[in-house]
């Protein structure tokens, strides 16, 4: 049977804006010491929404991280004590400037579990109406609306290319196969 690692101390190395480091120092199921490096994040969401013609509506944004542009289903940050559905509400209206009238869950994952605690929450938004909410981080992206049957070539060519986009969007459209 397998058992978890014993955590015996952890040192808080970094405390940032959007992310913290810990260091914690465990104790393996042999009895070997270690340390494991520990990115603090909080939970996520990301959304596949869908217009009036099943498009799915994507943003392209630079990632400074990375160096370039990227193309995104629209994602943001839980705030403290809001729940991830309506978290989702507002990343809409913030991102592409839109509420949805229907939102259900396609489910989640974590990010990077071998190094970080973020758990995105997936939905699938539609009957979207025009209803925008200003953030001050969201002057830099574009609306792109691309259509159902292309994202599985965007997907394979690396036009979309970040985990957490490809990852919503495999989980709807195996959810929308299976109906």
């Amino acid at each position: 049977m397998l058992k978890p690692e014993k955590k015996l101390a952890t040192q808080q190395i970094y405390h940032g804006r959007g992310v913290n480091i810990r260091v914690d120092t465990v104790e393996k199921v042999s009895g070997r010491k270690t340390t494991r490096e520990v990115v603090e994040h909080s939970d996520c969401i990301a959304v596949v929404a869908l217009d009036e013609q099943d498009n799915v509506l994507l943003v392209r944004q630079f990632r400074h991280a990375v160096g370039k542009f990227l193309l995104e289903i629209p994602a943001g940050g839980i705030d403290p004590g809001e729940k991830p559905l309506d978290s989702a509400r507002r990343e809409l209206q913030e991102e592409i400037g839109y509420f949805p009238q229907k939102i259900k869950s396609l489910g989640g994952f974590y990010a990077i579990p071998g190094y970080g605690t973020e758990y995105l929450h997936c939905f699938l938004a539609t009957e979207l109406v025009p209803s925008r909410l200003i953030a001050e981080d969201t002057e830099n992206i574009e609306l792109v609306r691309v259509s159902q049957d292309q994202i599985p070539q965007l997907i394979a060519s690396g036009g979309i290319c970040d985990a957490k986009s490809i990852a919503a969007l495999l989980m709807f459209f195996f959810i929308r196969q299976g109906k």
